[in-house]
């Protein structure tokens, strides 16, 4: 098992170091633009090895993408990242044109590899690959829905008083402060919906505090937050990797599903060898529908800056 990281930044350093940590990987490529810089992250993480336990072999490239051939998986994190007071979509000229060289000289070396999609805007970026590349759309992935999940689970255990593992939830929609859709009506503890726990305002605020959870770190450190970017990659990888078939919010391609169609949004999706086996519909509220519609609509407004 082969995988690729292009990106050698925070997010892409701390994707590639999770995913060597839990050794299901033979290797892991790390790939940048900046001389020698991903070979310093490899060669640092390749001296953790001893100390944490890991096989998994680490090699950094400047931009030769001969190193990353025959890659099963890749995960492009390249791109500028978010300052403060920053939205995701600002990102869009710049991160565009990366993303496209990217997937394509991935494409052209693994021509079966699966792709994850971290750059910002997450949901546009992921449609950009869909329209700039033959690959199968099961085999194209966003992951944003995996991080957001991970930070409303915090908030809601936060809310709660209770530990994060008796706690589940889910975000859908679009990636970005206004697009998200927290689940507040599906969140459990240990089975029980959260609601018994929680008043209705309660809630609300966990769901508003899930959706600016990334401008708040972005404000708090002055860049974008990696560690639970790194981790939530990481995750969905090992899910493909070892044909898990867990179930993740995804951006992936909707052709009718949950009334959208030629739009990239997350959604409940099962994750295996395949890349996306599965897009799963579940039941939303009408106040969730309401939601759902409209952050597809910020999305689809997003991707018409696109030049495609």
């Amino acid at each position: 098992m082969k995988v690729t990281v292009v990106g050698a930044g925070a997010v892409g350093a701390s994707c590639a170091e999770y995913i060597a940590i839990k050794d299901f990987a033979s290797e892991v490529v790390i790939l940048d633009i900046k001389e020698g810089f991903a070979e310093g992250k490899a060669m640092d993480l390749m001296q953790t090895a001893s100390l944490n336990g890991f096989d998994t072999k680490i090699t950094g490239s400047t931009n030769d993408y001969s190193k990353t051939a025959n890659s099963d998986i890749a995960v492009i994190t390249s791109g500028i990242p978010r300052k403060p007071g920053m939205t995701r979509e600002e990102l869009i000229g710049i991160n565009a044109g990366i993303v496209k060289t990217v997937s394509s000289n991935l494409i052209q070396h693994s021509p079966n590899v699966i792709i994850i999609v971290v750059s910002n805007p997450m949901d546009t970026m992921t449609y950009l690959v869909h329209k700039t590349t033959d690959i199968p759309k099961n085999k194209i992935i966003g992951m944003g829905g995996a991080l957001d999940s991970a930070r409303f689970k915090y908030r809601l255990a936060e809310a709660m008083d209770a530990p994060i593992s008796d706690v589940d939830g889910m975000v859908i929609g679009g990636h970005s402060d206004t697009g998200m859709v927290p689940l507040t009506s599906h969140a459990t503890r240990n089975s029980i919906k959260v609601s018994e726990f929680l008043s209705e305002e309660r809630l609300q605020q966990v769901a508003e505090d899930t959706k600016v959870g990334g401008a708040t770190l972005t404000k708090l450190l002055g860049t974008s937050a990696w560690y639970a970017p790194g981790a939530a990659v990481s995750a969905l990888v090992q899910a493909i990797a070892c044909d898990q078939k867990k179930m993740f919010p995804c951006s992936t391609l909707l052709e009718g599903e949950y009334g959208l169609n030629d739009i990239c949004i997350g959604v409940p999706v099962i994750l295996g060898k395949n890349g996306i086996e599965q897009i799963v519909d579940i039941p939303l509220s009408d106040a969730e529908k309401a939601k759902m519609k409209e952050s597809a609509e910020g999305v689809s407004k997003t991707n018409g800056l696109l030049e495609l």
